[in-house]
């Protein structure tokens, strides 16, 4: 299955607390969070196109656009949402994975799985069983406790036909609505299901300088 993959790199990453977009931070491998993240899509010989969404004006970017002809730039938004959605502007295949550039342990093999899923489905997601247990609280206070075992909690990349999240972005941003994953747009805008497919540990997202390593 041939694709496009949209990489969300554009984020400021405050908690990183480094004064520059964390996309660029360097791992203990000497290589930045970003190029080892679109190294592993560049491994994969179904991902026809990678859009990085991130700042168009950074020389590392540009290097990067030019020395792959399957990676195109587009400028981040002020939000994720915002970033997705100029993302998605530049796709040119009939499927579309969204990841987040600060995701950079994600293996070909959860790849695949995505890919597998969206041989016959139209929405699927990596996800990972919670180990904990969850609480919602208000005002402090413990209003209930969810049940764990049917709580997952979602990675990227997650999977799309390009033609179903696309109208359900135009749509959230004509109403304002605002996720925190791509998946979610589909479940508020469709009534298309939307697969889990199972995710990994070691793909987890670099948000606290602890993560670097």
């Amino acid at each position: 299955m041939h694709y496009s993959v949209v990489i969300v790199a554009a984020g400021v990453g405050q908690r990183m607390k480094l004064g520059f977009n964390k996309a660029y931070a360097k791992l203990s491998t000497g290589k930045t969070i970003v190029e080892t993240t679109v190294a592993v899509f560049l491994q994969d010989p179904d991902c026809k196109q990678i859009v990085l969404v991130t700042d168009m004006e950074d020389p590392y970017t540009k290097q990067l656009a030019a020395q792959y002809g399957r990676l195109v730039v587009a400028r981040g938004g002020a939000t994720r949402q915002e970033s997705v959605c100029s993302g998605l502007r530049a796709v040119l295949c009939d499927y579309v994975l969204i990841h987040d550039g600060a995701r950079p342990y994600v293996r070909l093999e959860l790849i695949d799985r995505v890919k597998k899923a969206l041989e016959i489905e139209k929405a699927a997601l990596l996800a990972i069983p919670s180990r904990d247990t969850v609480k919602r609280v208000k005002d402090g206070y413990v209003v209930e406790t969810y049940p764990r075992s049917e709580l997952m909690l979602a990675q990227t990349p997650q999977g799309f036909e390009t033609d179903l999240i696309i109208d359900c972005y135009k749509k959230a941003m004509k109403e304002g609505y605002l996720a925190t994953d791509d998946v979610s747009l589909v479940e508020h805008y469709s009534d298309v299901p939307v697969k889990i497919v199972e995710g990994s540990p070691s793909n987890f997202k670099i948000t606290t300088p602890d993560d670097l390593r």
